[in-house]
């Protein structure tokens, strides 16, 4: 059985800029141990990818803090996150929205070729984690599909505890 992590939007933005929190940069340490613990095996890694455009966006309508714009600061994952993923060979899926459709179909046709076991960690827990796992659950309901929450933040604690409830009750693992 092939194991699979999936990194969720570990970038400057949610980590320590325009929509960071001190939980985000309290993960990080543990993220790349995470990381690093996969050598030798499959590694993916999505960044939330907006345009200029993006206060007109549905999204940016209803969150309206520019962040991860391609190409600024912000929009790059955090150093030493990149560091461990380039050490194991991850591949980078940008995704303009919560969900990466695009990483669920990459994912659902590995899992055909050889059963797996797929772990997400990153940010925001109550977002693009949450939606991303949701997105795993139903798209290949007989897969294990975790998620390490030492190695998650969300916007806030309580907002964190409450995607990890929800994705429990969806039979994720936590």
């Amino acid at each position: 059985m092939q194991k699979i992590l999936v990194v969720i939007d570990m970038q400057n933005d949610f980590i320590d800029g325009a929509l960071g929190t001190e939980e985000a940069q309290a993960i990080v340490s543990n993220v790349v141990l995470k990381i690093k613990s996969y050598a030798g095996q499959k590694v993916f890694a999505t960044r939330d990818t907006h345009g200029e455009n993006y206060l007109e966006t549905q999204e940016g309508k209803h969150l309206p803090v520019t962040h991860c714009i391609k190409g600024t600061e912000g929009w790059k994952i955090r150093e030493e996150v990149a560091d461990a993923l380039l050490e194991t060979g991850a591949e980078l899926i940008d995704k303009p929205t919560f969900g990466s459709e695009t990483l669920a179909e990459l994912l659902s046709e590995m899992v055909q070729e050889e059963e797996a076991e797929i772990e997400l960690v990153g940010v925001c827990t109550d977002i693009c984690v949450v939606s991303n796992a949701l997105l795993l659950k139903a798209k290949m309901p007989e897969t294990v599909i975790k998620v390490d929450a030492s190695c998650c933040a969300g916007v806030t604690p309580e907002s964190h505890e409450a995607a990890l409830l929800t994705m429990k009750m969806c039979q994720i693992e936590i």
